[in-house]
């Protein structure tokens, strides 16, 4: 035991040498290598600038090479805002993307409803009339939806009437009327032969014969279209119901489903966008049937047949803005050149043209007014828009859309601009000083001079 405290010592000294000897190599590799890094920062920086005196300094000639800016910064202004905005524009695209796909997919269900909105927005005035006089809510929305639909069933059964009723005599009639206008070709300065008017039925004649397969199939695709037209009015038929009796309780669900910063903004803006909804109805309705009338009676006293379904033609078409007046005064020109001749179809011609013109410069001005303010040509681009998406259906839709997009758009604005001022600090300083009120000047005396201010 006595050597055990002298064995320990001579183990410490050797450890102690063997840590020197470690050291004197780890510096003799540092000063072979002074760019390795050092854990000592003044000693690593002593060590640098030691290695920067060794090197030479460059040649006075050498061309002086500028650093690198940061890469944003390298990049235009204007093409940084380019980027932000454009995708931006791309989520927002692949959105409406999204939408118009969900919509096609389900276009039947959308068309009921908004067909729906339509007629309720129509027949809701009549509905809080009758609620006023005292009637219930229930009884008042049964009497209006069943006033309404029976009065639009017995108009479609009307113009079915007489266009079954009419439809032998307007067979001969659109015979004669073809011999009548080959007549007036070859006696025309046209320099119309027989031969070609002859080519040319014949060519019609096998254009139907080769299609006959096309148009069987078309005539399937007819059966379908009936099947869903029928479906449709009648998700629109109880669509109406519900939305004239409980059309309330309805938009008070759809407000708690807006977020609850934005419900305030959208519980301002629903009920104008339905104000202007039911003046655009209201509005094209009169419009419409005016239309009907007076191009009805023209054709009527010039005896052209079926002037009432072509009356109710006329009606229809007209809730397709521009569009609509321009096929439906078409299709009336047609029929009295095929059943009356030339001389009958320019006067129809004339009497639709004049119906159209004063429906466009005073009708729709008087009975629209300021309620529906959509700019023509956004009229003419939606209606394009709406009837290559979902057809007649969307070219209906499309211009009331508008109407109600632009209407809450411009109260959403409005109201974001009222919001920010309400919310903002109140003016100090020499802010407050220019918005504060001023005094008015006294009332100047009699001799003496106005003073500079007062002009």
């Amino acid at each position: 035991m006595s050597k055990l405290p002298g064995w320990l010592g001579q183990l410490g000294a050797e450890l102690s040498r063997l840590s020197e000897r470690l050291d004197e190599r780890r510096a003799e590799s540092e000063a072979d290598d002074p760019l390795l890094t050092h854990t000592d920062p003044a000693r690593a920086g002593k060590d640098e600038a030691a290695h920067a005196d060794q090197v030479p300094a460059p040649p006075t000639y050498a061309p002086t090479v500028a650093a690198r800016p940061d890469p944003v910064a390298a990049i235009p202004w204007g093409m940084r805002v380019a980027a932000e905005a454009g995708w931006r524009l791309l989520v927002l695209a692949g959105t409406l993307w999204v939408l118009m796909r969900v919509i096609s997919a389900v276009q039947l269900v959308v068309l009921a409803f908004v067909a729906a909105l339509l007629v309720t927005a129509l027949l809701q005035p009549t509905v809080a009339r009758l609620r006023r006089h005292g009637l219930p809510r229930g009884l008042a929305t049964a009497v209006t939806a069943i006033s309404g639909f029976v009065i639009m069933g017995l108009v479609g059964w009307f113009v079915v009437w007489q266009v079954m009723d009419n439809i032998d005599t307007l067979s001969d009639k659109v015979t004669k009327g073809i011999d009548d206008l080959k007549n007036w070709l070859l006696a025309s300065p046209f320099h119309v032969t027989d031969k070609q008017i002859n080519d040319i039925a014949k060519n019609l004649s096998d254009t139907v014969g080769t299609n006959t397969e096309a148009i069987t199939s078309a005539g399937l695709q007819g059966v379908t279209v009936v099947v869903e037209f029928m479906t449709g009015a009648l998700l629109a038929m109880f669509s109406t119901l519900f939305l004239l009796y409980d059309g309330a309780r309805i938009w008070q669900w759809v407000l708690k489903l807006v977020p609850a910063q934005a419900r305030p903004g959208v519980a301002g803006a629903g009920p104008r966008a339905w104000r202007t909804l039911t003046a655009y109805v209201r509005g094209t309705v009169i419009v419409a049937l005016i239309d009907a009338i007076f191009i009805g009676l023209g054709i009527y006293f010039l005896n052209v047949p079926m002037a009432v379904p072509l009356a109710v033609f006329i009606f229809l078409f007209a809730f397709i803005p521009l569009v609509g007046a321009v096929v439906s005064g078409a299709l009336a020109v047609v029929v009295a050149l095929v059943t009356e001749g030339v001389f009958t179809a320019l006067m129809v011609l004339a009497v639709v043209l004049a119906v159209q013109q004063i429906e466009g410069h005073v009708l729709q001005p008087f009975i629209l007014g300021r309620a529906v303010r959509v700019h023509p040509l956004a009229v003419v681009l939606s209606v394009a828009a709406g009837g290559m998406v979902a057809g007649i259906g969307g070219a209906v839709v499309a211009v009331p859309l508008v109407a109600v997009t632009n209407t809450v758009v411009g109260y959403l604005r409005s109201y974001g601009q009222e919001n920010s001022r309400r919310h903002s600090p109140p003016p100090h300083g020499a802010t407050a000083l220019d918005a504060a009120p001023t005094a008015a000047p006294a009332p100047e005396k009699d001799g003496d001079e106005p003073s500079p201010d007062a002009s």
